[in-house]
């Protein structure tokens, strides 16, 4: 369902680099302008952070548009766990926003409702609706590879949040830390190498929860061909459709399951 009458909602990807946003096309799953980009604060706290956001959606220049009336709905990503707007992990973003009412936070800068949720998981919303795990049933799990290893694991097409698989252990330590795209850089590993880590994690999640489907996110999917030929496990593995557009079309996605409403809060909780 759709808030209201809207055929276009803003959603916004915090990442480690950069916090990027555009206005989604709910019919179609895809934007519907082009995306702006701002760097990450240095320091990213609740606080800087939402400003930053701020400025994405004041830059998209949708105010007064179907995407941007003052009562409609904008998906924010988070890394990190986030259980009904509120921040539980800090893996890859600053401690402070531990405890943080994200939700809470970002409608008191935005002046509209906002709907929080996993990055992960809002990129495996994306591509169950619109990419790679669409008309799938039984066990799906979305991997988005970037800086670390996200996970979103459905079943039936309902989402089991906050998997947070890249946090297993392996190669004594989190998984991400040994097998996360950004380490192929890191260790200036070839993609055969890099494949043959990402082939560990990947024997290891299938062992644990025999999935009927891996689907490989993130920007990295884009070169599935360097990689994916050298991954062999007993499950169907294929390249994301969606790419690193999936953070925000799922956060869009996840939105629209909020009516839009004039009465925004004012205050934090």
């Amino acid at each position: 369902m759709i808030a209201g009458d809207i055929t276009e909602i803003i959603g916004v990807d915090i990442g480690g680099s950069g916090i990027k946003g555009a206005p989604v096309d709910l019919a179609a799953g895809a934007f519907a302008a082009d995306r702006v980009r701002l760097p990450t604060p240095a320091k990213s706290t609740p606080k800087a952070v939402a400003r930053v956001v701020a400025a994405v959606v004041d830059k998209l220049g949708h105010d007064t548009g179907r995407a941007g009336g003052p009562g409609s709905p904008i998906g924010v990503t988070i890394p990190a766990v986030v259980r009904d707007g509120v921040v539980l992990t800090a893996a890859n973003i600053d401690e402070t926003w531990i405890g943080t009412d994200a939700t809470a936070r970002f409608e008191q800068q935005l002046g509209r409702p906002v709907v929080a949720i996993n990055d992960a998981d809002a990129a495996g919303l994306a591509e169950m609706r619109y990419g790679a795990g669409r008309d799938r049933g039984g066990s799906v799990l979305m991997l988005t590879l970037g800086t670390g290893i996200g996970s979103a694991l459905f079943i039936d097409g309902v989402l089991v949040p906050n998997t947070e698989l890249g946090h297993l252990p392996l190669h004594h330590g989190d998984a991400e830390r040994w097998a996360a795209a950004a380490v192929r850089e890191q260790d200036d590993l070839s993609w055969k190498k890099w494949a043959r880590r990402l082939q560990k994690y990947l024997a290891l999640v299938q062992r644990l929860l025999w999935p009927d489907l891996i689907i490989l996110g993130g920007g990295v999917s884009r070169r599935a061909d360097k990689f994916l030929p050298h991954i062999d496990v007993p499950t169907e593995v294929v390249q994301a459709q969606l790419h690193n557009d999936a953070g925000i079309i799922g956060a869009a996605l996840a939105a629209s399951q909020k009516p839009a409403t004039d009465d925004v809060q004012e205050t934090l909780l």
